[in-house]
């Protein structure tokens, strides 16, 4: 059986959406069963209007399945991705995570590795403190924190963070460039690796995963669009 990854992220204007799926591929790339999803956005469409980039990813990936708790319950292993909010993660993917007190006293999220990434707008905005604030959840949940570390070149060519990969959009808002994507892809193959090392179940094929295949068809079939 293939390990079970959930990629769980908040993107407000698209950049930790791209990261999210390169994630993702990185973890089916080594065998794993992939599910992709955002969480529910909270922020009013007065504001989301005020930001064309903001509503444009909006309804570019309205069809982007919702996270929910089942999706927790049902992975071997996590992946958290959300912008920076003054050092911390976003409200929308802190809500989320507030929801799972059930499944965090039953011991469900226990023992589950755990893997973060991000998005600033500056270089010094904040990308560091954000993965070390999700830290503290994983602690408490008893999780098992996968940094990508320095342990593939991908890291220091993506800008060298090893908590997790951290994409800078600056003023133009531009998306990930092919180096930090590769730094993600990377992310999520290490998660899934060693998850499938605790779980000690025998590498599979790439063709077993959720993501099986070339091109946007594979994403397309889970219900997740280019943004």
């Amino acid at each position: 059986m293939a390990v079970k990854v959930a990629v769980i992220y908040y993107s407000a204007t698209g950049g930790v959406h791209e990261l999210a799926r390169a994630v993702a591929e990185g973890a089916a790339a080594a065998g794993a069963r992939v599910r992709l999803r955002r969480v529910a956005e909270l922020a009013p469409d007065r504001a989301i209007d005020q930001n064309p980039l903001w509503r444009k990813h909006i309804d570019a990936t309205a069809d982007v399945p919702e996270a929910n708790l089942e999706d927790l319950a049902w992975a071997d292993a996590f992946a958290f991705g959300t912008p920076t909010r003054f050092g911390a993660p976003a409200a929308q993917l802190k809500q989320f995570i507030d929801q799972a007190g059930g499944l965090w006293r039953e011991g469900r999220l226990a023992d589950k590795p755990v893997t973060a990434f991000t998005s600033a707008f500056n270089r010094h905005g904040g990308s560091e403190a954000t993965l070390l604030s999700l830290g503290n959840v994983f602690y408490h949940w008893g999780s098992l924190i996968v940094p990508p570390g320095f342990t593939d070149p991908s890291v220091s060519e993506a800008g060298g963070n090893p908590y997790g990969t951290s994409h800078v959009s600056g003023p133009a808002g531009a998306g990930p460039d092919a180096a930090t994507l590769a730094a993600a892809a990377y992310q999520g193959r290490r998660l899934a690796e060693i998850t499938i090392r605790l779980l000690g179940s025998e590498r599979v094929d790439a063709e077993a995963g959720d993501f099986a295949g070339d091109g946007d068809a594979r994403l397309a079939d889970a219900g997740v669009v280019k943004s």
